[in-house]
């Protein structure tokens, strides 16, 4: 079949209700038997299923359960995470990364307290309202905080749905996305729709793998169609991974009298709010020593006469692997910066108060060993 009328013939997936009952019930009794505890499970507040979500986002599990607990013993509710300063928020978050969807989180518990008196909303409209939350998030909270009859969609479920229904087609597409939509709408049960979508993000994570999926303990197997055609290795279908870029930094650690000059990243910057020490990529054919005296100079009109060499951090975020090169140089004088909304001279006991990006930490740890 030509590529073209692939890409518009897409089958709306259905099953027969009798076989979405047997599905629903199969998949409700296997997670009752093999769930894993994890804290979020063990309420149905609507602002810790939220906490857990924005998390989970692109993060394992395992790094997100200290994480968790960690966030909502300092802020237990929507209205104390509303009060809090965002330093507070992204130093508790320090570590986890994207850290976009904290501080959209904290929008978000603003705009709660002031336009729904700290009352969690329970609609999809409302929510829809809300800096952060899209269709997945959305309806995953509500779906597990108010059993709401609402389909979830993420990289889990999208495996499973994409193997239960042999889409032969690219997941990531707008085609594809559409339909594996429509099939996760499709298989809802009438109740305990908060237990089975996290049902199948189980089923996902533990069974329904990308590499080497359990089909024969996996309580779906009955109801796929990958299982029954030989497609299960073959599918999800996904389009070619991109290439990454490599990409070369200098880092300059200014000291002055032990201590480390940060600056705090402006809004509309990535990892606005966090600190660091200044940083960029140099220019093509300029030497080192030139390149850390402009970057000095250029963040902090400050230059060292004497930089030496620490080591280097690697940093790989989406399509690009950062290399970072560290350096370290002594100075004189306050400093100044038109790029930085701030700077701080911090002492060697300070710095841990100090919210940082990954990349960062592992930069001020190499100093910290330099000046030990």
């Amino acid at each position: 079949m030509a590529k073209e009328k692939l890409e518009t013939i897409l089958p709306k997936p259905s099953l027969l209700p009798a076989s979405k009952k047997l599905l629903g019930k199969a998949l409700l009794f296997w997670f009752g038997e093999r769930k894993r505890a994890l804290p979020w499970r063990k309420t149905r507040d609507p602002f810790a299923i939220w906490v857990s979500e924005i998390m989970l986002q692109q993060t394992q599990v395992a790094t997100v359960i200290p994480y968790f607990e960690r966030f909502l013993q300092s802020f237990p509710t929507v209205d104390a995470l509303a009060a809090a300063d965002e330093q507070e928020v992204l130093k508790l978050w320090q570590g986890l990364g994207y850290y976009r969807r904290a501080r959209h989180m904290h929008q978000a518990a603003k705009i709660i307290v002031e336009d729904y008196a700290g009352v969690f909303p329970n609609t999809p409209e409302a929510l829809s309202c809300l800096p952060g939350l899209g269709r997945y998030t959305r309806n995953a909270v509500l779906s597990q905080a108010f059993d709401t009859r609402l389909p979830i969609l993420e990289a889990n479920t999208k495996r499973v749905l994409a193997r239960v229904f042999a889409l032969l087609h690219d997941v990531d597409s707008s085609l594809g996305n559409k339909f594996l939509w429509e099939a996760a709408e499709e298989i809802l049960p009438e109740r305990d729709i908060g237990e089975f979508n996290q049902a199948m993000m189980e089923v996902g994570s533990l069974v329904c793998t990308v590499t080497n999926p359990k089909c024969n303990s996996c309580p779906l197997s009955p109801f796929c169609i990958a299982k029954r055609s030989d497609l299960v290795t073959e599918l999800p279908i996904k389009k070619k991974k991109v290439v990454v870029t490599q990409v070369q930094e200098l880092a300059t650690v200014l000291v002055n009298k032990k201590k480390i000059l940060l600056g705090k990243r402006p809004v509309g910057q990535r990892w606005a709010g966090l600190w660091e020490v200044p940083h960029d990529t140099p220019v093509e054919g300029e030497t080192e020593a030139k390149a850390l005296e402009l970057i000095s100079r250029k963040y902090a009109s400050l230059v060292s006469k004497n930089f030496r060499e620490l080591g280097q951090v690697i940093h790989p975020v989406t399509r690009f692997k950062i290399t970072v090169k560290v350096f370290m140089g002594e100075v004189s004088g306050k400093g100044s910066s038109d790029y930085y909304e701030e700077l701080a001279w911090v002492s060697l006991s300070e710095l841990d108060k100090y919210p940082k990006s990954s990349p960062q930490s592992k930069v001020i740890a190499m100093a910290l060993k330099a000046l030990a």
